[in-house]
């Protein structure tokens, strides 16, 4: 942070107590670390929501792999997309149960396409696509 701004925020008393609490709960140290966050958390989706930009996320699913033909399925897509996997772990939960998280790297909207079709996997039990970002853009 090299050119520090300081400006104001106005807003209802209510906003600010509640705002107050979340910070607490946070453990954030000042407001202004909290409003930060905030704005690089809303840059972030709409980075995603524009689809275009070079993009990092994790990719979470879990499955029971004794499900027939569902391990080869899941690893057959994610060669398929090779190019946008940059690592895995995979994570066995008890003896039927797995949990992967596949660490993604590429433009936004292809990740959605690989999260889409891992997690609508028939046998996939759970799964999540969480956005993050290069920071290339954020302080």
């Amino acid at each position: 942070m090299d050119d520090i701004v300081r400006f104001g925020v106005s807003m209802d008393s209510r906003l600010l107590k509640q705002f107050d609490k979340y910070i607490a709960e946070k453990g954030y140290s000042n407001r202004s670390e909290a409003i930060r966050d905030l704005i690089r958390n809303n840059l972030v989706e709409k980075e995603w929501k524009v689809g275009t930009e070079e993009t990092v996320g994790t990719i979470t699913i879990i499955y029971n792999h004794h499900k027939r033909e569902l391990p080869d399925t899941l690893t057959n897509i994610q060669h398929k997309y090779h190019t946008s996997m940059i690592s895995t772990l995979h994570v066995h939960l008890d003896s039927h149960n797995c949990l992967e998280v596949l660490v993604v790297k590429g433009k936004a909207g292809e990740i959605k396409i690989i999260a889409d079709r891992l997690i609508g996997t028939k046998g996939v039990m759970h799964g999540k696509l969480t956005i993050a970002t290069l920071g290339k853009e954020l302080s």
